[in-house]
């Protein structure tokens, strides 16, 4: 069996934590293990390898957590514009053997309770293994209103209809009749019966993704163009498929389930102190209960409050009554407006390292930079800015024109505008730099890329 990992989405209901070149699944939020990261070493108990679905960014952010989790059997399919599940599912399918059960599943879900789970996808092996398409049903505990909703035939795994979004009463009807499950957005199946499903009842993204997949480039990664990826008509797995099939199957799936989805959802899911706060080391709380407060970087400090969500990244700070988090995205929409910040963190994460602005103003930009062993950047060159490179540990590698040389620490270069360069690490520990960006613009769309090892634009 193998574990197809959907990492699409910048989970905007998470912001600030969560942006889009680090969303949610690749945060740290549990002991300094990520939902990815969970998911792969949940799942790896039942599955052979992983195959990870992802954009470019996502891409080298998987690639460091499975590293540090010492997970090397992997494939890749880098979608170069998102077209929903089905068509990323159907991609991943046909890169397998028609008989290989496959597990799909997002990689920011929780799960707690995995005694229950490995009983749950024993179930739903033997049902894929009937050429049934299964998908998971949460158990409700409640009258959730966020969720898509299954119906079963009672006292069996026959779907009998799948509900969008309820009203609250309508959720509380699903929850009394006890035949309806939380779409789980989980499935199992064989990877050739799901191609024929599709084949059957959404020939258009079967057929545009046949073709995509044909002409993608197959190395160690799979490479969907970006024009074959636009004429592949965008559409989910339960549209396109699993409302149509007549082989699908539910499996009631009472397992501590949650999608983190809001910052109510996570506050249940952290640990907490004697007040009900969330546990935090430079929280000072004074008469204060049962408050989210999330920040790593400074003293935050609470008086009489109770019920509150802050959450401090550096850049941004979120202070927001608990029970109304959702509305987190209507912020996003905002501040999409006017800068960049649902964008990226201080601390950039980039497929040869790391980078931290300090100073971002008019005129000038200061970074710290680190440079992992063994790898570079891109040769480049800025049409607005000047650079100043201060070597702090190691020994860097430049390269300014036709001259290289190497940068030692306490020892500096400059790099003119429209000069092409290169910073490489050929040492064994990190290099880590100051760089000052002097310049009328010091946006990070000024670079123009000649050579890339990463395959970026």
């Amino acid at each position: 069996m193998i574990n197809i990992i959907l990492c699409g989405g910048s989970g905007t209901r998470l912001w600030p934590i969560s942006r889009t070149l680090m969303p949610k699944q690749f945060v740290k939020l549990f002991d300094e293990q990520s939902l990815f990261q969970l998911t792969v070493k949940r799942n790896s108990k039942v599955c052979d390898s992983q195959f990870i679905i992802s954009n470019t960014e996502q891409y080298f952010l998987a690639l460091d957590q499975l590293e540090e989790l010492n997970k090397t059997n992997n494939k890749y399919l880098l979608e170069p514009i998102g077209r929903n599940t089905a068509p990323a599912i159907a991609l991943a399918c046909m890169a397998l053997g028609k008989d290989e059960i496959v597990l799909v599943t997002p990689s920011d879900h929780l799960i707690k309770d995995e005694d229950e789970y490995k009983k749950v996808l024993e179930k739903a092996e033997e049902l894929a293994k009937e050429d049934n398409l299964v998908t998971f049903g949460i158990t409700p505990t409640f009258a959730e209103t966020g969720f898509g909703y299954i119906e079963s035939i009672k006292d069996s795994y026959y779907v009998k209809a799948f509900h969008e979004k309820p009203d609250s009463k309508t959720a509380q009807s699903y929850l009394d009749a006890g035949n309806y499950y939380w779409n789980s957005g989980m499935f199992m199946f064989k990877a050739g019966v799901f191609l024929e499903e599709l084949k059957i009842y959404s020939p258009e993204i079967y057929e545009s993704s046949l073709t995509a997949y044909n002409k993608s480039k197959k190395d160690n990664v799979i490479r969907i163009a970006h024009d074959d990826m636009a004429n592949i008509p965008e559409d989910s797995i339960d549209f396109a498929v699993m409302e149509k099939s007549q082989k699908v199957k539910v499996v009631p799936s009472d397992i501590n389930w949650s999608d983190v989805g809001s910052f109510d959802a996570l506050f249940e899911e952290l640990p907490k102190d004697i007040n009900g706060n969330t546990l935090n080391d430079k929280h000072i709380s004074i008469n204060s209960k049962n408050n989210l407060v999330y920040g790593k970087d400074k003293y935050i400090s609470t008086i009489d409050v109770k019920d509150l969500i802050i959450v401090d990244t550096g850049d941004a700070l979120l202070v927001s009554k608990k029970g109304s988090s959702q509305k987190v995205k209507q912020v996003v929409n905002e501040i999409k407006k006017t800068t960049d910040l649902h964008n990226i963190h201080l601390t950039a994460h980039r497929p040869w390292g790391t980078y931290t602005v300090l100073e971002d103003t008019p005129g000038y930009k200061i970074k710290t930079i680190v440079v992992k062993p063994g790898k570079k950047l891109s040769l480049q060159k800025h049409y607005h800015r000047n650079e100043h490179w201060i070597v702090v540990s190691g020994t860097a590698t430049v390269t300014v024109g036709d001259t290289t040389k190497l940068i030692r620490p306490n020892e500096s270069t400059y790099i003119k505008m429209g000069e092409i360069h290169r910073l490489s690490n050929e040492g064994k520990i990190p290099v880590v730099l100051i760089e000052a960006q002097v310049g009328e613009y010091t946006g990070e769309d000024d670079i123009v890329r000649l050579e890339d090892d990463f395959n970026r634009n």
